[in-house]
């Protein structure tokens, strides 16, 4: 049995109780060593095997999962924050599939969450933008043409840039090419949660000169919106003149 696992965006205490339960009973554990907090090893029992999937192909990850199921061992695949946000676990699913290996997936906590926690900030505020885009720029993973970035920002709604910090400048330009201008909010957050976690606010003018203030050309979210920095209006849910299933909504004039 193969399990998926979502690592949470770094601190080790914001893997589900699930995921840490899954961690002690894994005969073999493959994680994603290049953005796993190595500290989650640490839930693995004595004798576990672990394997860095930095190292690997496609191809010797499905070797391993194989040898492992001939050995009747479950094998915990363990990718950063929610497997199914560029976890490319459905190249592995279908492997999984064509060679009738079972497995399931565990969700984790995805760093866009961990990032807006660290800004203490809301993604869907009323009157602001009830849309969160999570989206990456081009670069040597291609992206549909219809969803480069220049075209989602066209909407003007809550971003989170993934996988771009190296190509700020790029990523700055493709922003203001759409609704966002020079003075829209917008943040960097470096290694959401970690301990080396960075909070860069900022305008989306300024990204690309922060970026390399800082430093940060890789582990680092953009996020680009008003919703940042912006009055918003009250929530129906709890205003008290708002009939809900469970109250009666009362005037108060």
């Amino acid at each position: 049995m193969v399990h998926f696992v979502g690592a949470g965006p770094g601190a080790p205490d914001l893997i589900t109780m699930q995921g840490v339960r899954l961690l002690r009973q894994a005969d073999t554990v493959i994680y994603a060593g290049s953005l796993v907090n190595p500290a989650l090893l640490s839930y693995c029992k004595d004798g576990c095997t672990v394997f860095n999937s930095a190292e690997l192909t496609l191809e010797q990850v499905i070797k391993i999962y194989l040898q492992e199921e001939e050995q009747h061992h479950m094998t915990v695949r363990l990718h950063t924050g929610d497997p199914s946000v560029y976890g490319a676990i459905q190249e592995q699913m279908d492997a999984l599939r064509a060679n009738s290996i079972p497995f399931r997936v565990t969700p984790g906590v995805s760093s866009f969450c961990a990032a807006a926690a660290a800004l203490e900030t809301e993604y869907t505020l009323p009157g602001v933008s009830q849309t969160v885009i999570l989206t990456r720029l081009t670069g040597k993973t291609p992206v549909p043409e219809r969803e480069s970035l220049s075209a989602l920002a066209a909407h003007g709604a809550s971003m989170v840039i993934f996988l771009s910090a190296g190509m700020m400048e790029s990523l700055q330009d493709a922003l203001l090419k759409g609704a966002y201008t020079a003075d829209t909010p917008a943040a960097i957050v470096y290694k959401a949660s970690w301990p080396e976690e960075k909070l860069l606010r900022c305008s989306v003018g300024k990204l690309s000169e922060l970026a390399h203030l800082h430093g940060i050309r890789s582990t680092a979210l953009v996020l680009a919106g008003d919703f940042l920095s912006s009055p918003y209006e009250r929530s129906c849910l709890y205003n008290p003149s708002f009939t809900t299933q469970y109250r009666k909504g009362v005037s108060t004039e």
